[in-house]
């Protein structure tokens, strides 16, 4: 393959150098950050993928906290994705460490990791095995929760994420894959550009092949997976979190239809895949007109986080509802020992509240409401009014008991709150005449739903959905269930 083959597939792999010059070895922490500690960390490992490794560590880290491991796009740095990402902004507020493994140019051309090459995306080789090893030190110094480890990462970084949770399931509790690709999509570099540009047309069963081919053998449990992918995404394009659902939902022997679905910040719409105890095992977050790159949303919010550059979109904080679906918030250390509420339920709605009631639970001091996964409010009885909602629109809740020492137990499963006024409207019909009337769009043979962006398959007769519009002009995938 010539020269500038090989510059032109790594181009489509890449990220924009983030503007600005940052300093290399001990990083010092934003001021605004708490005081923990940002440096490199050497003499880890063997180091067969030629990785470095930095480590971000808040004040006072107890042990028993979890681990998050951050994997940076083409061309960026652990510095940059430390400084822009928001993962510090959660490590210091609710107590874990954070691993940020680098590659380089002497690995790649333009830094990236390699998720396309089979010697060093595999259980036991190369970067990979690299990774590992910064996972098992950080661990051992910090006395990490060994089933609390997570790991995330942007393209080729995610590309990377996917492969390590196939690779090592046993270690990574649940991974994030932001504008990423499938677990082992590609093998070689000369497929990388394909896995990126186009369907590759395999079966939910032939992507969970990819996944359990990994580590032969391996039974579960298997990692909790949430996917972020942008709908106007030309780099990696939004078929491959359609795949990523399909390998994943795959592999947890669920269906492909969304449990609920439901509609965050900035034009993001989360569907989820529930397992058989009613607990979201797969989480798909579309953002509507989204390019490539990672969602922040900059601000003083808990749910606000990172500072936007280039290929750090200002959109939502992807790391804060990361965070929630893995269960970061509940407290540092992990979840105290208060079990989840039961019996939560909507007691009523207006146009603009939701009124919600649940069974006590012994112990408990109080409780937390969460709303589409950001804390709404917090009461001391069981039971809780949510104000301020649009009309028309379905939200999530999900609630947490809280004991007098302020660690918050397991949350409870999610119900869904509909408030009264102009009422969804549901159409089911096949992709094409979805597009015919308006209420999708089709681009490179794919059909994708007017608003969220959500991709509905192939444009043609023969796939059918449902589709409910809330509010006007604005539709999501409601083939599980539409309340109009």
């Amino acid at each position: 393959m010539t020269a500038p083959r090989l510059r032109g597939i790594f181009r489509r792999l890449t990220l924009i150098v983030v503007l600005g010059l940052l300093t290399a070895g001990l990083t010092s922490v934003p001021a605004a950050a708490a005081a923990g500690t940002y440096q490199q960390v050497t003499g880890f490992g063997s180091n067969p993928g030629n990785l470095t490794m930095y480590q971000y560590t808040p004040a006072n880290l107890p042990a028993g906290a979890p681990l998050v491991v951050a994997l940076h796009g083409c061309t960026q740095t652990a510095s940059d994705y430390h400084t822009h990402s928001g993962w510090q902004k959660y490590a210091d507020l609710w107590g874990f460490a954070v691993v940020y493994p680098q590659t380089g140019t002497a690995n790649n051309v333009l830094s990236c990791f390699s998720w396309f090459d089979a010697t060093k995306d595999t259980r036991g080789r190369g970067e990979a095995a690299s990774v590992l090893q910064m996972v098992n030190h950080a661990a051992a110094q910090l006395g990490s929760d060994s089933h609390r480890v997570f790991i995330t990462g942007l393209s080729a970084g995610a590309g990377m994420a996917a492969d390590l949770l196939a690779d090592y399931p046993e270690v990574f509790a649940g991974g994030s894959v932001d504008s990423g690709l499938p677990a082992q999509c590609a093998t070689t570099q000369a497929a990388a550009s394909s896995c990126q540009n186009a369907a590759q047309n395999l079966t939910p069963a032939q992507w969970g092949d990819k996944v359990r081919g990994s580590f032969p053998g391996y039974t579960g449990p298997w990692p909790r997976v949430a996917i972020w992918q942008g709908t106007s995404d030309t780099t990696v394009r939004p078929v491959n979190a359609t795949e990523l659902r399909d390998q994943w939902t795959d592999v947890w022997s669920i269906g492909q239809t969304a449990s609920s679905t439901r509609n965050l910040p900035g034009g993001t719409t989360l569907s989820t895949y529930n397992d058989s105890a009613g607990k979201a095992a797969v989480a798909l977050y579309s953002i509507s007109g989204m390019g490539h790159g990672l969602a922040v949303q900059p601000g003083s919010g808990t749910d606000q986080c990172g500072t936007a550059g280039a290929y750090f979109l200002d959109t939502v904080c992807s790391s804060y509802y990361t965070a929630t679906f893995w269960g970061l918030d509940s407290s540092p250390g992990g979840p105290g020992s208060l079990p989840a509420p039961t019996g939560v339920r909507v007691t009523g709605t207006t146009g603009t509240s939701a009124s919600l009631a649940w069974n006590a639970v012994d112990g408990a001091a109080s409780y937390t409401v969460r709303r589409n996964g950001a804390v709404v409010g917090s009461t001391a009885s069981a039971s809780y009014t949510d104000t301020g909602l649009s009309a028309g629109t379905a939200y999530g809740y999900t609630v947490t008991a809280v004991d007098s020492a302020g660690a918050a137990g397991a949350a409870s499963a999610t119900v869904t709150a509909t408030t009264t006024g102009a009422a969804p409207r549901c159409f089911t019909t096949d992709n094409y005449h979805q597009v015919a009337a308006g209420r999708a769009h089709q681009s490179g043979g794919y059909a994708y739903a007017n608003g969220s962006g959500q991709n509905m398959g192939l444009d043609n007769v023969f796939t059918t959905h449902t589709l409910q519009e809330a509010p006007t002009g604005y539709f999501v995938i409601a083939d599980a269930g539409c309340p109009a």
